[in-house]
């Protein structure tokens, strides 16, 4: 069975570290052994000598003698020893790795390499050792590499990514860092292909949306008559949105190196929190206005500012990313890309709060649009023209957008609904939500009509000072052209 093999496999390499050490602990050097199918390097790890490189069958390996030396077990002077398998990947191939999440093909792309120092197993080393795997298979466009190592034990073993990372890569060879000596190999894996238009899509409206998200901010900053609770909850909401989308584009396919990729995806994972956050304010707010009209009370909405929205806008969200950072930080940043793991549930820590949201939005938005139908059916049909009712009806349903609520098709983007709805939802996913900032600052900056008259009064002033600028330079040019004349004269 693959359990037996594992099995096997682990005393193997014990055994073969054991039997060259008992060999070569007085006599260092390169040696090759027919009978094991290995070539191997041994030397000693002096302390005066900072880096030691070894070479074997075309992979080498440079570790800090000075920090990581130790006498061994004997009480010898410390060597170092580098072995490399010419057919142990053949059994400890990609069926041993598990941790495919968006990869496809996965292969073996090196031979097995091992490191030790003395008769010791597994060392953890103060600093890293660097591996230059030899590649045995070409390397492709969407292919892509990464460093593992062979977790083994007396059950069972698999490849593992824990403790190394990959540092770079050519036609020819793979460069891996590790805090750790054991034994290594070099996986290859094909990256998933992305569908082209969704990409441009998705690039196309995000740079739009941030254009709208950033003149929608400096509106509800600049724009002094509509200052209020309202306006402040539309200019956090558009903060929250522009540093999230940005984040994105420059920074989730940023999978390399791991520790980076895992803080843009915690950062990733606060600002889009965050924002659904602020949109449920919005739709709170929102709806205490709404109903505000219909009492006559506006005590609620006037201290819904000072008791909850900065510290629960900005709280919350980091309360969950703290949370979710404690129990389970190494489920942040995946092979493709820098967001939450899909495996074990993490995702939830993400998802389950927007549904929430989602949820009480729909509510809010369901209610506020009854009260606005009772309260307006009561006032006089001469109010509701042709174009108003156009207005708000288009307002009506942009803010359906705005509170968040489309972002529930995301829920349906899963492997259940099949390869061609899957898609269709992805479009629609993507198309609506990029548009988000547009929508935002559309219904509350271009259709505002305080907003519309303080940017003719901006537009003016700056017209006016165009003119004035022109006219001075004029008056000075036929100044100095009649100062000339004078002097010729």
């Amino acid at each position: 069975t693959k359990k037996d093999i594992a099995k096997v496999a682990t005393q193997l390499i014990q055994e073969v570290e054991l039997s060259i050490w008992n060999r070569t602990s007085i006599s260092p050097g390169k040696y090759e052994d027919p009978v094991l199918d290995i070539v191997y390097e041994t030397k000693r790890c002096n302390k005066p000598s900072k880096e030691t490189i070894l070479e074997a069958g075309n992979n080498t390996m440079d570790i800090d003698c000075a920090h990581d030396f130790t006498e061994t077990t004997t009480g010898n002077q410390g060597a170092v020893a580098l072995i490399t398998y010419r057919a142990l990947g053949d059994i400890l191939n990609e069926s041993f790795f598990s941790d495919r999440k968006g990869l496809q093909e996965v292969k073996l792309n090196s031979r097995v390499v091992s490191g030790t120092i003395g008769l010791r197993k597994k060392i953890a080393l103060s600093k890293p050792v660097l591996l230059t795997f030899k590649h045995t298979q070409p390397v492709g466009a969407r292919k892509k590499h990464f460093c593992v190592y062979w977790e083994g034990s007396t059950d069972e073993g698999s490849w593992s990514m824990k403790g190394c990372s990959h540092v770079k890569s050519n036609d020819s060879h793979t460069t891996c860092q590790c805090f750790h000596l054991s034994s290594f190999a070099v996986l290859l894996a094909l990256t998933p292909k992305d569908d082209l238009a969704l990409a441009v899509i998705t690039y196309v409206g995000l740079s739009l949306s941030l254009l709208c998200l950033l003149l929608a901010a400096l509106t509800f900053l600049l724009c002094r008559p509509i200052q209020n609770t309202s306006t402040s909850l539309h200019l956090q909401l558009s903060l929250c949105l522009f540093l999230a989308h940005l984040l994105f584009l420059v920074g989730v396919d940023q999978t390399e190196p791991k520790v980076l990729c895992s803080v843009i995806a915690g950062a990733l994972h606060y600002l889009y929190l965050a924002s659904f956050t602020w949109m449920l304010l919005e739709g709170l707010h929102l709806f205490l206005t709404i109903r505000n009209l219909k009492v006559a009370n506006y005590t609620s909405a006037g201290r819904f500012k000072k008791r909850f929205m900065y510290p629960f806008g900005y709280g919350i969200p980091a309360v969950i990313v703290a949370v979710s950072a404690g129990v389970g930080h190494k489920n942040y940043g995946t092979n493709t890309h820098c967001w939450l793991k899909l495996d074990k549930g993490f995702i939830w820590s993400f998802m389950a709060p927007v549904a929430v949201i989602i949820l009480i939005n729909l509510v809010f938005y369901f209610i506020v649009l009854w009260i606005l139908k009772s309260k307006l059916s009561s006032l006089n049909k001469e109010v509701s023209t042709i174009q108003n009712t156009r207005v708000m009806t288009f307002k009506a349903i942009a803010q359906l957008f705005i509170l968040g609520c489309s972002w529930g098709l995301g829920f349906f983007m899963v492997e259940a609904v099949g390869k061609t709805a899957g898609l269709v939802i992805a479009y629609m996913f993507t198309i609506i939500n990029v548009l988000q900032g547009v929508l935002l600052f559309v219904v509350h900056c271009l259709l505002n009509r305080q907003v519309q008259i303080e940017y003719k009064k901006w537009f003016t002033a700056k017209r006016k000072g165009v003119e004035v600028e022109s006219t001075e330079m004029s008056r000075s040019t036929t100044h100095t052209k009649m100062v000339r004349s004078s002097s010729l004269q």
